[in-house]
Formats: structure tokens, sequence, C-alpha cells
């Protein structure tokens, strides 16, 4: 899902929320990416993974920042990587329990 659509995570159990670094030394989350998640509806509880891609020089400074503003939204981060490759997303993709909701 892109942040930029109308699908709300609160449907699903478990969330994957990834990033890129907007520039070179970038070592914060993009604000659209922040804006989204305040107002996503009701995350508190849900199990989520972050990442961010591999490109960058601040790419743990840029996860870290990541993993803190879901924190602050309240979701329970149960896992977190750098990824390189579209192969390597996959990969941990297809390991991780992401589900609807049952409602």
């Amino acid at each position: 899902m892109n942040a930029k659509t109308e699908l709300l995570p609160t449907l699903f159990s478990y969330i994957a929320v990834g990033t890129v670094a907007a520039s070179v030394f970038s070592k914060t989350v993009p604000e659209l990416l922040s804006a989204f998640l305040g107002t996503a509806g009701q995350l508190t509880g849900k199990r989520c993974y972050a990442f961010v891609g591999r490109n960058g020089l601040r790419r743990r400074k840029l996860l870290a920042s990541l993993m803190k503003t879901m924190e602050k939204e309240g979701m329970y981060l149960k896992t977190s990587d750098i990824l390189g490759t579209a192969a390597e997303a996959e990969a941990i993709g297809s390991r991780l329990r992401i589900e609807k909701s049952k409602m």
C-alpha cells in the first residue's frame, strides 16, 4: 500500500511500513509518512515490521527514526530491517504473517 492510497491499515493485524531516504544525508522520516500514520486510524497495539531501503548514508538513523514514528502511534514493532534488493524484500515479505483482522 502506498501512503497516498485511501485504504486504512487498521483493517490488518500485521502492518509493514517502509521508506527510503529522501536525500543522501537524510535521516528523518518523510513528513508524508508521518502525517499518514497520524491519520490512519487506530494503530495502537498493531504488530508491525519497519524497513528502509539501502540508499543514503544514514540508513540506521533513518530506520531508528521510522521506528520511533511508528512507536509514537502505539504500533508494536516485531522486527526491522535495512533492505537492499527487491528479491530480499520479497523473501522477507513471504515470511511475514500479514493477514486481515477479524472484525
